[in-house]
C-alpha cells in the first residue's frame, strides 16, 4: 500500500510546494490542497472483515493530510467549493462489472445524518477516472458542520445498484476482488479551479 500524502507529512506545504517549483502558499491560505492520496489492494477478505463496517477501507490517521484546515469556512472556503475525485484503478478483474466507491467524509462534528458521501462513479475497466463535484451537491453534506473539520475518510466499495450494494455482499465477488486502486481527493476553494499541478506525485 502506498500513501502519497506521506510526502506532505514531513515537510511543510510551503518546502513541498517550492521544492517541486510550484505555488509557496501556506494550506490554510491555498486555493486547493490534497486531502489525501491512498494507493491500496483491497481483497474479498479484507472487505469481510473490515471493522466496524464491511466493504471499507478507512483513511485515518496519517493517511489523511494532518496539515488540512480545521475550519473548512474560513479563512478559505472549501466546503462551497468543490472536490476533484481522481481514481487509478490499477488492478480489476476482467469482465467489466460494473463498480463504484463512495467516499465518506466523517466530521469532527455533525448534525441530522452525522456524515455525508460523494462517489467516483461507476467504472468497468482499469483505468484513470477523474471528476469535479460541488460541495454543496453530494449526499448528505449538510449533515456535517464544516467549521469543526474532518476527522477521517471511509471509502466504500460498491456494485452499481445504489447506497446498499456493497460488494463483499454480492454472490460473484470475485468480479469485484481482488482490485487495486489509487484514489485522490483534492478540496478546491470556491470560486477556484483544481489545478493538477499543485499536486505532488502525479504521472504526466
Amino acid at each position: 500500500m502506498k500513501i502519497y500524502i506521506l510526502f506532505l507529512f514531513f515537510f511543510s506545504p510551503t518546502l513541498v510546494l517550492a521544492q517541486a517549483g510550484k505555488a509557496t502558499k501556506n494550506i490554510s491560505h491555498s486555493k486547493q490542497f490534497v486531502l489525501f492520496d491512498v494507493e491500496f489492494t483491497y481483497t474479498k477478505e479484507e472487505a469481510d472483515n473490515s471493522k466496524p463496517s464491511k466493504s471499507h477501507y478507512y483513511v485515518t490517521g496519517n493517511k489523511l493530510n494532518p496539515q488540512r484546515p480545521k475550519d473548512w469556512t474560513s479563512p478559505v472556503d472549501y466546503r462551497n467549493g468543490t472536490v476533484h475525485i481522481r481514481l487509478e484503478v490499477l488492478e480489476k478483474p476482467a469482465g467489466g462489472e460494473h463498480a463504484t466507491w463512495s467516499l465518506c467524509y466523517i466530521p469532527n462534528k455533525g448534525q441530522g445524518n452525522g456524515y455525508g458521501c460523494t462517489s467516483t462513479g461507476l467504472y468497468s475497466e482499469k483505468g484513470v477516472y477523474e471528476k469535479d463535484i460541488a460541495m454543496t451537491s453530494f449526499w448528505e453534506n449538510e449533515a456535517i458542520i464544516w467549521s469543526e473539520g474532518i476527522k477521517q475518510m471511509d471509502l466504500v466499495i460498491k456494485d452499481n445498484s445504489g447506497g446498499q450494494g456493497h460488494a463483499h455482499k454480492r454472490s460473484d465477488a470475485e468480479k469485484f476482488f481482488p482490485t487495486k486502486v489509487r484514489i485522490t481527493m483534492v478540496q478546491v476553494a470556491a470560486g477556484s479551479t483544481y489545478d493538477p499541478r499543485l499536486v505532488p506525485n502525479l504521472p504526466d
